[in-house]
């Protein structure tokens, strides 16, 4: 008698990887436990973008670190609004724009913490990065000076620019909850512009994916953040003009081509 469930003989590959590789069939059908995991991991991504982001408790984390922090909001008045119209998650709302409008002094970094698609990843990864990133900042010469960290609620990439221009930033770093796959509902992600304004494109930015414990460890990202960062003030630009040059990841190295780049393409 034929088994119920067929194994994949690939299935010893699965311990090299996430990806649903060598899941086995039960007739022309997927195993049970292969299409239950398939459910609950869809239902995590789904929960992940449609998640309220804890601004205030993420903020006493970031106070605790010895840093001021001020809380803001997109144009985009509530989640719904934030999924269906891009856009408005791209501006801030006219109150959060006063707020920041004010007397301000001149810093070398903006730091902007935006919830994106997935607000848990903030509030798992963006505290501990930043405690790996403040003593390279610290460490760097001339050290960087920081403006308050801005956190943002609805909030997309690019309300980075606006932010920056606001608090006379000469650079933006934007920690924000990427988009959710289905084997990874908390990834975070950097965004880094040099000469903040209004209007930036994707091509002006460099980026840093994939930061957790799961993928690109934080001592890593704020490693090559950092290089980045000194390499952007040095030469006055981001983007596609700067290319990471920093060593890769131990993890990565042997297969790494020499400027090896993580980026989430968004």
């Amino acid at each position: 008698m034929k088994p119920t469930v067929v194994p994949n003989p690939w299935s010893t590959l699965r311990r090299f990887t996430p990806a649903r590789i060598a899941l086995g069939r039960s007739g022309t059908s997927l195993p049970t436990a292969p299409q239950l995991a398939f459910q609950l991991a869809h239902a995590q991504a789904r929960d992940a973008v449609h998640r309220s982001f804890d601004a205030d408790g993420t903020a006493q984390a970031i106070q605790a670190l010895g840093l001021p922090t001020q809380v803001a909001r997109s144009a985009a008045t509530d989640r719904p609004t934030y999924l269906q119209r891009p856009d408005l998650g791209r501006r801030l709302d006219e109150a959060s724009a006063a707020a920041l409008r004010g007397p301000a002094m001149a810093s070398d970094l903006a730091l902007v913490i935006a919830d994106g698609l997935s607000a848990l990843a903030v509030e798992r990864h963006a505290v501990p990065l930043l405690a790996a990133l403040l003593p390279l900042l610290r460490g760097a010469n001339p050290p960087w000076s920081l403006a308050p960290v801005v956190l943002v609620h609805q909030g997309r990439v690019a309300i980075g620019d606006e932010i920056g221009a606001l608090l006379q930033a000469s650079a933006v770093l934007v920690m924000i909850g990427e988009r959710p796959g289905l084997s990874s509902p908390d990834s975070l992600g950097l965004y880094l512009t040099w000469a903040p304004r209004p209007g930036r494109t994707d091509a002006e930015r460099n980026c840093i994916s994939n930061i957790r414990p799961e993928g690109l460890p934080y001592d890593d990202a704020a490693n090559r953040a950092a290089w980045l960062l000194n390499a952007a003030r040095a030469r006055q630009l981001t983007g596609v003009a700067l290319k990471d040059e920093s060593e890769a990841p131990p993890a990565l190295a042997s297969t790494a081509a020499p400027g090896f780049v993580l980026t989430d393409g968004r």
